[in-house]
């Protein structure tokens, strides 16, 4: 998995890219159904949907969570599912956490017989310059963690 983070304007960027031995449907239902979200995160992260987990996406669709973004410290989160192409991309935004900002596009397409999937995340940390010096390395390889952790389970669950 190729996984890299650019810091500019106060704004961190995440890209990570994975390649899925599956087709478009497949990998587009797979992400496309709130309730995976659960297999694709690391369990000491103690992630809990809280509503929005039934049924598939849609634009406006607001999914709400509790995390553990660090030990003992559990933060509730809510996205709202922001802009959709079919089998091509979907965005996510923060509404409320942990975050100042948090958009993420999931991007999908055909690729070497099986589905390229990008994800690029734009986040901001709280409290400016402050924020960015005390977490914004922690926050970064915690952030990496989870992409890696993604990586090894869709590995496994589209080899």
């Amino acid at each position: 998995m190729n996984i890299k983070i650019t810091y500019h304007s106060g704004i961190y960027t995440l890209e990570a890219k994975q390649q899925l031995n599956c087709d478009l449907q497949t990998a587009w239902d797979f992400f496309g159904t709130p309730e995976n979200l659960q297999a694709i995160t690391p369990n000491n992260m103690g992630f809990e949907i809280t509503s929005g987990a039934d049924g598939k996406i849609y634009p406006g669709k607001i999914i709400t969570y509790t995390i553990s973004i660090f030990p003992v410290i559990k933060s509730k989160w809510v996205t709202e599912i922001t802009q959709i192409a079919m089998l091509q991309y979907f965005i996510d935004e923060q509404r409320n956490g942990p975050y100042t900002l948090w958009h993420h596009e999931h991007h999908f397409e055909n690729k070497n017989n099986g589905v390229l999937m990008t994800d690029i995340v734009s986040y901001k940390l709280p409290a400016g310059f402050l924020g960015r010096s005390f977490a914004g390395k922690m926050v970064a390889k915690k952030l990496k963690e989870i992409f890696s952790f993604r990586y090894e389970v869709l590995h496994n669950r589209f080899a």
